[in-house]
């Protein structure tokens, strides 16, 4: 008698763009015949030059397709910058976002087919089929979001203004004080199609070492997916996006800062909560560096295992994806 098939295994990941981009690869490493949906975040988007412009969902299709600038790990590889060159003469503003020439066709075919009535899932399918991704990537939320970041007002000692988080990291370089950060429009958005059957009919949600707050906690905030996350099946495992008291990459700890989040693993780990609680962890790893904070966390409730973090090539991004889903396995038992 012939046995049936295994089917693959569902992981479904929610992450931001580099630090997210950099674990999938490692994902798929250690598990190249897994079903991979990632649901990513969209409130980091912006229009600009009249072109919408979705820097994590490029990223991560730009990383898993092979265009990505390995230098810079954001935008195309062998970019050329004539465009950008043109509208500074111009003195069109902004002047400190800069969109590249082969990166400025993905906007202009996105911002074509939104025009057409098409929905960001349907675009975002349309501009991956080029790509050939491993893994099936989704928009969090078909309704447009944006992050925004309250600063003070340079220009009004005293005051407090909002700006778009774009131009607090690309402008600003996070180097002013964040004193909130508010996604705009997140309250009445929905899931868009397929994300919450991808969060309850996976066999494992990873949450990547990216940003928890504008990037996890955006996709989070969107109406019905931090719910799904908490009533899955599948054991919820997260990845410290903080090593010591810095973040992995780029500007964590600043946002965290201005949620009241202290920058360690534990910290973040009891800023998610444990799924006994009403959080969304069931595991956490944490960098075997930051092992003296294992007991904290267990007491809030999570699993936690210390392995190393550093995603300094994709040999040791899998190694970090198969810890994961280790424990993974050591939860669901």
């Amino acid at each position: 008698m012939r046995l049936p098939e295994r089917r693959p295994e569902r992981v479904t990941v929610l992450a931001g763009g580099i630090g997210g981009s950099a674990f999938l690869r490692g994902l798929i490493k250690a598990r190249p015949d897994a079903e991979i949906t990632v649901v990513g975040n969209t409130a980091d988007d912006i229009t600009l030059f009249g072109l919408r412009v979705c820097p994590d969902l490029d990223t991560v299709m730009y990383t898993l397709g092979g265009g990505i600038s390995e230098e810079r790990k954001w935008g195309r590889e062998d970019e050329t910058w004539v465009i950008k060159e043109e509208l500074a003469a111009y003195g069109v503003e902004p002047t400190w976002f800069g969109l590249g020439d082969k990166d400025v066709a993905t906007h202009l075919v996105r911002t074509q087919m939104l025009d057409a009535g098409y929905s960001l899932t349907a675009v975002t399918e349309a501009l991956c089929a080029r790509w050939k991704l491993p893994v099936r990537l989704l928009p969090m939320s078909d309704d447009r979001i944006e992050t925004h970041v309250v600063v003070d007002d340079p220009e009004q000692p005293g005051r407090r203004k909002a700006i778009h988080f774009q131009e607090y990291w690309v402008r600003h370089q996070a180097a002013i004080p964040a004193h909130q950060i508010v996604a705009v429009g997140q309250d009445k958005a929905k899931p868009a199609p397929g994300v919450l059957d991808a969060i309850a009919d996976c066999d494992v949600l990873i949450i990547p070492p990216s940003n928890p707050v504008v990037s996890v906690g955006t996709i989070l905030g969107v109406p019905g997916i931090r719910e799904a996350v908490r009533e899955t099946s599948a054991p919820v495992i997260g990845l410290s996006p903080i090593i010591g008291t810095g973040p992995v990459r780029g500007m964590a700890d600043k946002v965290l800062a201005a949620v009241g989040v202290a920058s360690t693993a534990s910290a973040v780990a009891r800023y998610y909560g444990s799924r006994t609680s009403g959080g969304v962890l069931d595991g956490w790893l944490i960098d075997s560096s930051d092992a003296i904070q294992a007991d904290s966390i267990a007491g809030a409730g999570i699993h936690v295992q210390a392995v190393p973090l550093w995603m300094t090539d994709e040999t040791t991004t899998a190694a970090m994806a198969d810890a994961a889903l280790t424990l993974a396995e050591a939860v669901r038992r």
